[in-house]
């Protein structure tokens, strides 16, 4: 009888196992990666939160959106919201710099607050595997998409699921935006 019931148990919990591990594989709590400082940051830490994931570069037209990004974060940070910056030197070496460079850039010029990961691909035959993620429906559910320049978004919900992607052009306080944040 006891062998019955500790196979039951041990069949429930390999169950719960693999549930799980299937809900996490189309969330981007399965990812851990390094923040600018090189430590590892899991995004499970994340959960329950709204987030806004954001490929960035210190030399674009677009650089400005820093200030932007900070202004949200600071405003929606304690409203379970959350920006995290993936600098990128995808787009015409505009992030050539190491990520010592990136982060004194960042405070310096727009005083960045919000989590900033260490330098990593968006782009080609060494995407990150976040970014693989991020841009392929077979992995997020929602829809294919390529990462177009410096300051893409990606609007992940309180599960952890991908929920929509923001052109680059498109600034972080847009009306739109705003509104999904405080939905």
């Amino acid at each position: 009888m006891n062998k019955i019931i500790f196979g039951c148990f041990f069949l429930f919990g390999i169950i719960a196992l693999a549930q799980n591990t299937q809900e996490m594989s189309n969330t981007i709590y399965q990812f851990k990666v390094d923040d600018i400082e090189g430590k590892e940051f899991d995004l499970a830490t994340l959960k329950g939160k709204k987030v806004m994931l954001v490929n960035t570069a210190s030399k674009c037209g677009l650089t400005p959106q820093y200030e932007q990004l900070e202004e949200i974060y600071k405003e929606y940070k304690n409203d379970n919201f959350m920006v995290i910056g993936f600098p990128a030197n995808n787009f015409a070496s505009q992030e050539s710099g190491s990520d010592e460079d990136i982060a004194q850039f960042c405070e310096r010029n727009y005083g960045v607050t919000f989590p900033m990961m260490s330098k990593i691909s968006v782009k080609g035959y060494d995407m990150h595997p976040l970014y693989q993620f991020l841009t392929q429906k077979s992995k997020n559910g929602l829809e294919d998409s390529e990462v177009q320049w410096n300051f893409q978004k990606y609007l992940i919900n309180e599960e952890g699921k991908l929920v929509k992607v923001i052109d680059p052009r498109t600034l972080p306080n847009d009306d739109s935006i705003l509104q999904w944040i405080k939905s």
